[in-house]
Formats: structure tokens, C-alpha cells, sequence
């Protein structure tokens, strides 16, 4: 019985401290619960806060600076580097001058991601709405164009509704089923606008082209909106679109397609936008294949110089690996930057874009609990060398 005793107390003193030891687990469990119950009735009421503040019929949306300045917002990719990118463009040209053509041009290259002229294409579906044309008149003027050399990404459409009678439910039908979707091109303007007395307002042109940026802009895709010039000339090739300077006013920018002779086969292409320098393009109508040529550019298009930040985190950081993550702290200091944090991810913040398309590395950043997390990473060798052969393989139209 001794002996038993003696083997039994030891189990006792274990089975103690197993008991203490999980009673001590269960009182931070505990405790833990409590706090993550705290954080969420203090972002509900938060929540409750804010939404009472949105009723509230003087309630005003601001944003602050600070909050501005600390917001990571998507990068924005262009569809042609340097000449189109996302948003809303008007396509302005005489009747006759040849901009179907252009746009066939324009939808073919993107669909294909063929490079247009001496610039860069990202690959995406194109839906054109040919609402001058039929299909028969399509097929022999892309055959003349192009050849037989056809593709899966491009959609023609010859009929469709109007903006206030049903066109933006067509065009989210098809963006639902071709997510991938880039470039959408409305040939042209008068085919989808209603008729009426004050066609030609500031208000009335204004509201139509916001309604369809204001749906581009929602799927984050390109939109070309073809129309006429005016018969009368002015210095500005813009002041020559018809119609008020609504249109203009509510696009993100135009391109004017102008001949100084209509029988001649060369033509300027005048360019403006918000997020691209101006620009007149000198082009040349190839008789035969009746696609257009560069000839040559009045403006460079402007580049930007050199960033240590970005040569740096190119140079150190990806030396030997295609991924880093880490703090803003931890990437001034590995790149030997003398760059406070905060600086430092505002900085990466505006840049992404130029970061991706000058040295193929992805920027994101992140909240984690320890704070504010970035990652960069670098594209796949393949997706590179797929990119870098497309700016190798020429013209093509």
C-alpha cells in the first residue's frame, strides 16, 4: 500500500499542474475573447456613427489629406502606353475621314495585343458597336485590313439600345460574361443618344457622356465614343467637335482625326487627356491594305526621370529574389535610403504604376495588426519575356 501511495502522489502533483496549466490557458483565452468582443462592438458603433452621419441631410463626404495621402489606391494600366488609357475619350473626325477605320485598327491591335505603331498594347477584349455599318461591310473591310488572321476577342455589335432606354444593362450583360474586357467603342454618339429639343445643350451633352463614363469607370475599362466635327474651323482642333463643350467637358479626353485635303491619304491625329501630355500624330493612309501608318510625332512623348527609390528597390532588393515582405522601416533600410516610413509608402503609393511598367514589380500594401504591411514581387520570366516580345515584334498596322 506504501509503495502504492508513493506512485500515485506523483500523478496527483502532475495532474495539478496540467490543471493549473490549463486553467491558465483558458484565463487568456478568455481574456483574448474579451478584447476581440470589445473591438467589434467599438466597430459596430463606429459603424452606427457613420451611417447616422450619412443620413443626416447636411451631411457633406470629405476626405482628409492625411487620409488621402495614406490610401493605396489600384494602379491604373494603359491600353496603348502613352496613348490610351483607361477612362472616357471622344473619337472627333469630318464624315468620311476615316475613323471606322481607325477603330477597327485600334480594336484589332488591343485584341490582339499586337503593338500599334511604335507603341506598347495591353491585350484585352474589345466590344465595338459598329451602329454605322452591318456585318457584311464589317467582314470585307476587316479582311482588306487585316487578312484572314482572325480573333476571339474582338465583338461587333450593329444594333443596340440607347443610354436612357437600356444600353448600360447590354454592356454590363457582356462585361459579365467577358470579365477581361478593355476597350469599348460606341460608333457613333448620335445612335445611342435620344432625340429631342435640347440635343444640343451644355446639360443635355454633358449628362449623356457622363452616364457612359460613369459606367467605364465602374468596370474600370477604356471607352471611345466616336462623333463629328463641326463644319466650321478653328485654331483648336478641339473647338471643332460638334456640339457644346459639354462633351468634352465630361470625357477624360478627345482625339481629333483631321485631313487638310479630304482626298488625300495623310491625316493628323490631335490628342488630349487628363492623364497624358498633348499630343498631333502625323499619319499616312496605305492605300491598299487602307490601314494607318505613323509617319512621324510633333510632341515626344515625355519621359519621366530617373527615381533612386524606384532603381534601388529594382537594383538591391530583387537582386536575388522575385519577392519582399516586410515594413516601410525595414525597405529604407535594406536599400539604404535616408527616407522616413511614411514618405517612403506614399511614395511606392503613386508610383506603383511606373514601377510595374518600367521594372515589372507589383506593389501592395496591406494593414495587419503589427501595422502596415508592403509586398513587392516581380512578374514570372514568362510574363516578361511575353511582354518584352511584344515591344520587339514591330508594327503591324
Amino acid at each position: 500500500m506504501t509503495d502504492k501511495k508513493e506512485m500515485t502522489a506523483p500523478n496527483v502533483s502532475v495532474g495539478a499542474d496540467t490543471e493549473q496549466s490549463i486553467q491558465k490557458c483558458t484565463d487568456n483565452s478568455i481574456t483574448d475573447y474579451d478584447e476581440n468582443i470589445k473591438d467589434l462592438d467599438e466597430s459596430f458603433r463606429e459603424m452606427q456613427r457613420e451611417m447616422l452621419r450619412q443620413m443626416n441631410p447636411s451631411y457633406l463626404k470629405t476626405v482628409s489629406m492625411s487620409t488621402l495621402y495614406d490610401t493605396d489606391f489600384e494602379t491604373q494600366t494603359a491600353l496603348i502606353d502613352g496613348l490610351l488609357y483607361q477612362g472616357t475619350y471622344l473619337f472627333v473626325g469630318s464624315p468620311k475621314v476615316g475613323k471606322s477605320f481607325m477603330m477597327a485598327q485600334l480594336a484589332y491591335h488591343i485584341s490582339t495585343g499586337t503593338p500599334l505603331w511604335n507603341y506598347k498594347v495591353r491585350k484585352a477584349t474589345v466590344l465595338y458597336f459598329a451602329l454605322e455599318d452591318d456585318y457584311p461591310r464589317l467582314q470585307r473591310r476587316l479582311y482588306h485590313m487585316f487578312g484572314a488572321d482572325g480573333t476571339d476577342n474582338l465583338y461587333f455589335a450593329t444594333e443596340c439600345k440607347t443610354v436612357n432606354g437600356g444600353l448600360e444593362d447590354q454592356i454590363r450583360g457582356f462585361i459579365q460574361e467577358h470579365p477581361d474586357t478593355g476597350l469599348i467603342i460606341i460608333d457613333t454618339l448620335k445612335r445611342v443618344r435620344e432625340t429631342g429639343g435640347a440635343d444640343y445643350s451644355y446639360g443635355s451633352d454633358y449628362d449623356v457622356v457622363a452616364k457612359l463614363k460613369a459606367l467605364a469607370d465602374s468596370y474600370k475599362v477604356t471607352m471611345l465614343i466616336v462623333h463629328h466635327t463641326r463644319k466650321q474651323q478653328a485654331d483648336d482642333k478641339f473647338d471643332t467637335i460638334s456640339g457644346t463643350n459639354g462633351l468634352l467637358g465630361a470625357a477624360d479626353g478627345a482625339f481629333v482625326l483631321s485631313k487638310e485635303k479630304r482626298t488625300a491619304n495623310a491625316a493628323m491625329l490631335d490628342i488630349t487627356g487628363r492623364d497624358q501630355q498633348d499630343q498631333r500624330i502625323h499619319l499616312v493612309r496605305n492605300p491598299q491594305r487602307l490601314i494607318w501608318e505613323f509617319e512621324k510625332s510633333e510632341t515626344e512623348v515625355r519621359a519621366e526621370p530617373p527615381d533612386p527609390l524606384l532603381e534601388k528597390i529594382s537594383t538591391v532588393l530583387f537582386s536575388d529574389s522575385s519577392r519582399w515582405d516586410g515594413t516601410a522601416s525595414e525597405l529604407s533600410e535594406i536599400i539604404g535610403l535616408d527616407i522616413k516610413p511614411n514618405v517612403l509608402s506614399l511614395r511606392l503609393s503613386i508610383n506603383a504604376g511606373r514601377l510595374l511598367k518600367d521594372y515589372g514589380i507589383h506593389y501592395k500594401a496591406s494593414r495587419t495588426h503589427s501595422g502596415r504591411k508592403i509586398s513587392l514581387w516581380k512578374e514570372s520570366a514568362s510574363m516578361r519575356d511575353g511582354r518584352d516580345k511584344l515591344s520587339e515584334n514591330g508594327d503591324v498596322g
